[in-house]
């Protein structure tokens, strides 16, 4: 088998290409910059955009499976450049692997496409999207995760996985945006913590975009589904921020900002951003306070049935990993 993984020399797409080759797969990545960690995988690596047509075609060819990690993620930001690589990329990967007659696709999707206020508390595949989005990022990874679901046929077998706060060793997102937000041994968060939250780790991630593969190979019958992916281990927003925080070796006390002057600071910021026309993805938002506020857990028996999914690291675990490498 031979598998391309877009986004390859991101987060996530790094751990992907490296449990494939671990498995002695022979692995390709498409990103915009090369990743010496891929090199040193021997990873053959090309370079472009998911929504370059040319690129995409160049780093198809002779693919037997796609797995489509690429993807721009954040919490604010105007809507035309996620369209653009979420959307008109997630298309434009599609287009591809029917030209080039691939098997398989496993497309990266996010819980956040069902994310609505009030939160989600242990819930499953069947709750449809909500009937407004909070953000561009969540509303267009539902759009493509749509677009991969309805290309799923005989010729080519789709799967969407939603893996849910992805975080562990070199982790570039949720780790360093919590110690941003200290600000003189305070951690400045909305609401009392208390909220459940499921995370996933690195490890955890990859391992079921592994397991989508196989069992898509082996059982046709399942393409056209979502998963929602995570550790089944949902814990208070607050035990959460205080481990992650302990191991990036900072010391913070946690302090509550009331619920309504973070939504009316989030969209005054939502406001200044758009009037300064800055493309900002990871600045405060309405999306964030109330991702923040409210629980995200999810049941994950169609994963365990069909995938025969189980976290390969606890969340404990996971942790500690994290404090000896911030060593």
């Amino acid at each position: 088998m031979k598998v391309l993984v877009t986004g390859g020399s991101g987060f996530l797409g790094r751990e992907i290409c490296r449990q494939l080759v671990a498995r002695a797969i022979t692995t390709c990545s498409l990103s915009r910059r090369p990743s010496p960690a891929l090199a040193r995988l021997g990873v053959h690596q090309y370079r472009g955009d998911i929504a370059d047509p040319t690129a995409v075609s160049r780093a198809v060819t002779g693919c037997d499976a796609v797995v489509h990690s690429a993807a721009l993620a954040g919490v604010s930001g105007p809507l035309r450049p996620y369209r653009i690589t979420n959307v008109d990329g997630t298309r434009n990967v599609i287009a591809q692997c029917r030209a080039h007659k691939v098997r398989t696709l496993i497309h990266t999707s996010t819980a956040s496409v069902v994310f609505r206020p009030g939160g989600l508390e242990g819930v499953d595949e069947h709750l449809p999207y909500p009937d407004r989005h909070l953000a561009a990022y969540p509303w267009t990874k539902a759009q493509a995760e749509a677009l991969v679901l309805a290309a799923n046929s005989p010729a080519l077998a789709t799967v969407s996985l939603r893996p849910h706060i992805i975080w562990g060793p070199g982790d570039p997102h949720f780790v360093p945006a919590l110690v941003r937000a200290t600000r003189g041994g305070r951690l400045l968060m909305p609401g009392d913590g208390t909220n459940l939250i499921d995370t996933t780790h690195l490890r955890t991630a990859a391992h079921a975009h592994l397991l989508a593969l196989d069992r898509l190979h082996r059982c046709p019958s399942i393409g056209g589904r979502v998963y929602f992916i995570a550790q089944d281990d949902p814990r208070p927003l607050r035990e959460i921020t205080s481990h992650f925080l302990r191991a990036a070796r900072v010391r913070a006390r946690w302090h509550t900002l009331p619920p309504r002057l973070s939504y009316a600071t989030a969209a005054a910021s939502e406001v200044a951003l758009s009037l300064a026309r800055a493309a900002r993805t990871h600045a405060l938002s309405r999306f964030l306070v109330a991702e923040l506020l409210h629980p995200h857990w999810f049941c994950l028996e169609a994963a365990r049935r069909d995938l025969t999914f189980e976290p390969p690291i606890s969340f404990d675990a996971g942790v500690r990993e994290l404090t000896r490498t911030a060593d």
